[in-house]
């Protein structure tokens, strides 16, 4: 018969053993940081230490991003319905979980104003609130071609709006660029009542650099969501 002082050291030992354990399914943070066991890499390796993306590169920002959009868009990249060279695989070696748990991480940055800058080299060279074609077009759209404003989806100065319509304010420009033109070419999902391959259609070469350029150049912060253009 055990003892009530065994009793004692076996639960001890079994806390001690599992918190020396590694956890099944690592936190989001440890994720980005470090990867998992299963081939999965840092994101900071691609998307920055604090989730800022990468400007040059055309890597997204995910800081603040909505944690739903997050993990759908990674539920997409995992079931091959978003295709990516690089996402596409990342995405399949995480479990469902962790796919969950990074979402839920990369939203929760960049909360505070100021924490995270956005990675847009030049951006401060830029007065995103001018007369520029690509703020026309994110503001008032071109009604002429039944081109609604990009603010009327994705929120007052791009801030975004829920799960659905992403916050494109201090997105890289390439990023925006290459969504905008593999909606064109078909590569990707049109998204919410099909309106982005409708929308992509109608832009020229040039209406897609300018529209970039202009959300790039807006502050990220997300105090600026719900706000009027």
């Amino acid at each position: 018969m055990r003892t009530p002082s065994t009793v004692v050291m076996l639960c001890t030992l079994g806390l001690t053993l599992a918190a020396a354990m590694p956890s099944a399914h690592a936190d989001g943070a440890e994720i980005a940081l470090h990867g998992n066991t299963r081939g999965a890499p840092a994101c900071i390796a691609c998307h920055g230490t604090q989730g800022e993306g990468a400007a040059a590169s055309g890597f997204p920002r995910l800081a603040g991003l909505d944690a739903g959009y997050v993990h759908a868009q990674l539920e997409a990249f995992a079931a091959e319905k978003r295709t990516n060279a690089i996402m596409t695989p990342i995405a399949q070696a995480l479990s469902a979980a962790e796919r969950k748990q990074l979402a839920d991480y990369y939203s929760g940055l960049g909360r505070d104003p100021g924490t995270v800058k956005a990675a847009r080299p030049q951006a401060d060279k830029v007065d995103p609130i001018s007369g520029s074609a690509g703020a026309q077009l994110a503001l008032k759209g071109r009604w002429e071609n039944a081109l609604p404003a990009c603010v009327q989806c994705h929120g007052g100065r791009g801030a975004g709006v829920g799960s659905a319509f992403p916050a494109l304010a201090g997105q890289p420009a390439l990023y925006i660029e290459n969504q905008l033109r593999a909606w064109q070419q078909g590569t990707r999902a049109p998204g919410p009542l099909g309106l982005m391959k409708v929308i992509a259609d109608k832009l020229s070469t040039d209406d897609i650099k300018q529209v970039a350029a202009y959300f790039a150049a807006l502050s990220p912060d997300r105090t600026t969501r719900g706000d009027t253009p």
